[in-house]
């Protein structure tokens, strides 16, 4: 019989792992400057732009001139850079785009020559204007005719500039926001069109603005709201459309606010309110509706408030009475109502107020008497007897009324 041997070999276990140890990332980026194109010239702010990408993600884009760190990046695309040109001297400069993706491997771009060729001078209307030393340019009623040249945006140093009372037409060319140091700009009483630039914002440093007397057209752009420095706001006699933005209540400096001989529609803003620097505000010769606001009350400091030639409705507002500066109230071809409030006796600083063509009511507040002007023109209402004696004779044949018997 046979014997079988039996031999048993320890076993040895083996663990096999599928993890394996992360690869590192040595792939560069990509990067490609696509805008401007080699050998261009170039002047002021420029604008560059590229092209990037990695296997693992760009984490940042840098710009590069004359193998110099400008220190602009970009992280997200599409990548872009604003390089502005205006403090160098002009020649040739070199632009590279470095990129750098997630693991710290960078790759610069393909180099290009950009020539910087800011201008010195500008030629308008046949002059001749440096641009460092142009700050203050007066061509009112000198008979100039056509458009506004959009080269005029190169007189970035101008804080006057006077075109009043020529025969200009065309639009207001955009680039007159490059004008950052404007604090008077008058265009008044030419033919110009078109909207007003909302550019026109980028002008904060602005105290007065007049361009009244135009044909221009559109909204009054929200970024009028910016120009918080302005004390005068002219834009009477176009044909400006829309309503009357409430960021107009941003600009707490203005003293004389004009908006009167447009089509403007819509309600008074109550942020009209804020503006307690107001000597004067005329919105008259619109097409506006609903109430006056009493927020108007806030405006201490009027002299002078016309609202009339509109289509507003509701009574005069009591606080009115607060504007005991006031020496001219206009409220005339309106369709208020209600009963004139006696707190118009407060007003004893009036020499003119015209409440006629409306459809006011009820019994003329004795306090009426108090105001100074003892002759207002309160007619073609329905105002009702007995008068204050001050009036009774100038207003008696003037009301037609519902008064009973």
């Amino acid at each position: 019989m046979k014997k079988i041997l039996l031999v048993l070999l320890p076993i040895s276990l083996f663990v096999f792992s599928c993890e394996e140890e992360p690869s590192e990332d040595n792939t560069p980026p990509t990067v490609t400057i696509t805008f401007p194109q080699n050998n261009s010239s170039v002047f002021e702010m420029v604008s560059i732009t590229c092209i990037s990408s990695d296997n693992e993600g760009v984490e940042k884009v840098e710009l590069w001139v004359n193998g110099v760190t400008t220190e602009l990046t970009d992280d997200s695309e599409p990548y872009s850079f604003d390089w502005n040109t205006t403090l160098l001297e002009n020649g040739n400069y070199t632009i590279t785009i470095r990129s750098y993706d997630l693991s710290d491997n960078t790759t610069d771009s393909e180099p290009i020559i950009l020539i910087v060729d800011n201008l010195t001078e500008v030629t308008l209307w046949g002059e001749v204007y440096s641009i460092d030393n142009t700050t203050e340019l007066d061509l009112s009623n000198m008979g100039l005719t056509g458009s506004i040249p959009p080269e005029i945006g190169n007189l970035t140093k101008l804080t006057y500039l006077d075109l009043y009372r020529n025969e200009l037409t065309g639009s207001i060319p955009p680039e007159i926001g490059n004008l950052t140091n404007l604090t008077d700009f008058r265009l008044n009483r030419n033919q110009l069109s078109g909207s007003i630039p909302s550019e026109i914002g980028n002008i904060t440093s602005l105290t007065n603005l007049y361009l009244h007397s135009n044909q221009l057209t559109g909204s009054i752009p929200p970024e009028i709201g910016n120009l918080t420095n302005l004390t005068t706001l002219n834009l009477v006699g176009n044909d400006l459309t829309g309503s009357i933005p409430s960021v107009i209540g941003n600009m707490t400096n203005l003293t004389y606010l004009y908006l009167g001989g447009n089509d403007l529609t819509g309600s008074i803003p109550l942020e009209i309110g804020n503006l307690t620097n107001l000597d004067t505000l005329d919105i008259n010769f619109n097409n506006l509706t609903g109430s006056i606001p009493s927020e108007i009350g806030n405006l201490t400091n009027l002299t002078y408030l016309d609202l009339s030639m509109n289509q507003l409705t509701g009574s005069i507002p009591p606080e009115v009475g607060n504007l005991t500066s006031l020496t001219s109230l206009y409220l005339q071809w309106n369709r208020l109502s209600g009963s004139i409030p006696p707190e118009v006796g407060n007003l004893t600083n009036l020499n003119r107020m015209i409440l006629f063509q409306n459809q006011l009511s009820g019994i003329i507040p004795d306090e009426i008497c108090n105001q100074g002007d003892n002759s207002p023109d309160l007619g073609n209402n329905q105002l009702c007897p007995p008068y204050p004696s001050c009036i009774e004779d100038y207003v008696g044949n003037q009301n037609t009324s519902n008064c009973g018997d």
